[in-house]
């Protein structure tokens, strides 16, 4: 018999690679206030009686809670709504589990850090920066000293699934690239670790399926920036000679992307 897995908030490019990499393996049900494909189905996640009764009918084996709002600007305008969704519905997730003695998995970022150091290892303290940051922080280290077995991934700079769910870095280079930009301003004092969300569900598969319990960063090999990837994102559609990349630093955006980002978010 295959074990169940309950996959909330769901809906966004990470749970869909969570439902590729899970589903043939597993008994899963996925869950997410936004019903964007056919294997999901309602839930709002911060309405704790509504999210209570749908696990415990599901009866799981394990309980995923992977949503959360990353955009940090509105995080910023919004931060009530970002502690609700962020971090009192990671509460409910961590209540859940514990009823049910069952393990669950929160997903964590890199963002927590405050980029003063270049790498940051599963053991480095985080000073988190921001609406965004702190919500997410404050959701991880309630998962830690609370939930009696737990896995929280830190994730790094996600990418994949394409224009529908992918909302980050890779896909609104695609876009200016689409609407015919010859030029992308690119910022050159921001560093990471891009990994691919398919590539992330895999690890997270792997560490579950051993039991593997605890605090993990969870990226792909090696580290770079923002000026690279997009340098190697135009290289490889092929148009180095026809779209120019300006290097600029973060200053040149202040007056859209306004929330306080680390200088480095890469992880070991």
């Amino acid at each position: 018999m295959k074990k169940r897995i309950y996959i909330a908030g769901s809906g966004g490019m990470l749970g869909e690679a969570f439902y590729a990499q899970f589903k043939d393996d597993y008994e899963i049900k996925c869950t997410d206030k936004d019903v964007n494909e056919d294997w999901l189905s309602f839930l709002d996640f911060r309405d704790f009686e509504a999210y209570k009764k749908d696990v415990e009918d599901f009866a799981p084996d394990y309980l995923f809670h992977l949503g959360a709002y990353t955009d940090l600007e509105f995080c910023e305008e919004h931060s009530d709504d970002t502690y609700m969704t962020n971090t009192l519905s990671v509460e409910n997730a961590v209540y859940l589990a514990n009823f049910l003695d069952i393990p669950m998995l929160y997903i964590s970022t890199a963002g927590i850090f405050d980029g003063k150091k270049d790498l940051y290892d599963d053991w480095d303290i985080p000073n988190p920066l921001g609406v965004y940051a702190r919500s997410k922080y404050i959701g991880e280290r309630f998962v830690v000293e609370n939930a009696k077995r737990f896995l929280v991934c830190r994730a790094g700079w996600m990418m994949g699934s394409g224009p529908k769910k992918d909302k980050k870095f890779i896909q609104k280079l695609m876009k200016q690239i689409k609407d015919g930009k010859k030029e992308l301003f690119i910022v050159n004092d921001k560093d990471g670790t891009p990994t691919y969300t398919h590539d992330f569900a895999k690890t997270v598969k792997e560490l579950i399926q051993k039991e593997y319990w605890g605090l993990y960063n969870c990226v792909c090999g090696g580290q770079t920036g923002r000026l690279e990837v997009a340098t190697e994102l135009v290289n490889l559609l092929g148009l180095s000679e026809t779209v120019k990349i300006n290097a600029v630093e973060s200053d040149y955006f202040k007056d859209v992307y306004y929330a306080e980002r680390p200088a480095s978010e890469r992880l070991l």
